[in-house]
């Protein structure tokens, strides 16, 4: 080089640096990246993108022209030819040079379509139908290539501020609808029903949740444990059903290998449970539902529910029923049941697990779970109820006419089924 890399950074305007200007052209027109070419010259890389693709002033922005054109030295080494069907050299970066945006200009006046402007760009047809669609003239609808780069550069700069941040009507009737207790949700959709032809007033639930939990935002004035119904100071990370790893060692078996029988009804003996959890996850009842009668059966687990005494307390259980009453078990995923298949050989009745995040798979157990809430209220010690004061619960439990027997109660019904088979 012709040159020395400056110890002083201090800025020498462009006269000073023809020879750098020259240098990184020369690199650039090689093939290697602003970046690097930046880095080799010695350069600032907003000088070299400057130097490539020219500066725009205000005056150039209103009018659409550029006050400083691009840099046109002519490189040492011979620039290599351009494709003749393109013009231009195969895009580098996901962004549209000044170049490309000349190019547009040119062929839409010429009457053609995004896909052949994009053919001949070597980019997406999407690209330049974006491209018109963005940074067209906003007034007159005219694509101007000087213009549609400003537009682009003052966009892409981040972090933009929010939508709510910028529109104080917005954020106040956002404000508003947060003190009534509604959620982001029902604010979003109600603003959206109620000024349907007013799109500045429009914003998506998510929007409204990245300016309540985004720290440093500030967009919405109230405090955060104030402003939700949950209270939650931070996002609830909530994954998928298809990205959890095996719960158990042994396999599980899913709910839909389980008989057929079981879905009907029509055969009795398959069974569906669950953990009634107390105060602070301290104390806990299993509750056992039979699919056709309705029959439940309440298992005392006390202050402990491991894996080992969940196994041993719902086999003391299980074995008070006759054989033929013993054909499944369907539970959750929770981890009481890690030693599912140790239950399984005791009681020769196999164990079906739902799906994660489905709930209504066990909907007979749901609905009596909610019923004994009555009996035992949530944020309450469970571990005081004795297996008789469990015992006394579920035969109420089951001396309660249900509709959906026909009025019979799920004691008759199993007393009907008993009798049958004795």
């Amino acid at each position: 080089m012709l040159f020395e890399i400056r110890g002083d950074r201090s800025p020498q305007g462009p006269r000073r640096l023809v020879a750098e200007r020259c240098a990184y052209l020369d690199l650039v027109a090689q093939g290697m990246g602003t970046a690097q070419a930046c880095r080799v010259v010695g350069i600032n890389r907003r000088t070299g993108y400057r130097w490539r693709q020219g500066r725009v002033s205000q005056a150039g922005r209103d009018t659409g022209r550029c006050s400083v054109p691009p840099s046109r030295v002519e490189p040492e080494f011979p620039v290599p030819e351009q494709p003749p069907e393109t013009g231009l050299p195969v895009p580098a970066t996901r962004f549209l040079s000044s170049d490309e945006r000349l190019l547009i200009a040119d062929l839409v006046r010429a009457g053609h379509g995004p896909r052949e402007i994009g053919r001949r760009l070597g980019r997406p047809a999407s690209t330049v139908s974006r491209e018109l669609d963005r940074n067209a003239d906003p007034a007159s609808g005219e694509y101007r290539p000087y213009s549609a780069q400003a537009r682009a550069e003052a966009r892409r700069p981040r972090p933009k501020p929010g939508k709510i941040a910028t529109n104080p009507e917005l954020r106040d009737r956002i404000q508003d609808m947060l003190d009534d207790r509604c959620s982001p949700e029902q604010a979003s959709k109600r603003l959206r029903r109620d000024h349907p032809d007013q799109p500045e007033l429009h914003v998506a639930h998510e929007t409204i949740y990245q300016a309540l939990y985004v720290q440093g935002r500030g967009e919405l004035r109230r405090e955060l444990k104030a402003a939700l119904r949950t209270g939650r100071t931070q996002r609830k990370p909530r994954g998928s059903g298809e990205q959890r790893q095996p719960r158990f060692t042994a396999p599980m078996v899913m709910i839909s290998d389980r008989p057929a029988e079981a879905d009907d009804r029509a055969v009795p003996g398959h069974w569906e449970g669950d953990l009634i959890i107390g105060e602070n996850g301290a104390s806990a009842i299993g509750t056992l539902v039979e699919r056709t009668t309705r029959y439940v059966m309440l298992v005392h687990l006390g202050q402990s529910r491991t894996a080992e005494h969940v196994r041993d307390a719902l086999i003391t259980t299980i074995s008070t029923l006759p054989e033929h009453l013993r054909r499944s078990l369907t539970w959750d995923q929770g981890a009481e049941m890690a030693r599912h298949h140790e239950f399984s050989i005791a009681t020769a009745m196999p164990v079906y697990f739902c799906d994660p995040h489905a709930p209504w798979q066990r909907g007979t157990n749901e609905n009596t779970n909610g019923l004994l809430r009555e009996y035992f209220p949530k944020s309450t010690d469970l571990s005081i109820h004795t297996p008789d004061d469990l015992a006394a619960v579920a035969a109420q439990l089951n001396r309660r006419p249900r509709k959906t027997l026909d009025w019979d109660t799920p004691a008759e019904r199993l007393a009907k089924l008993l009798a049958k088979t004795s």
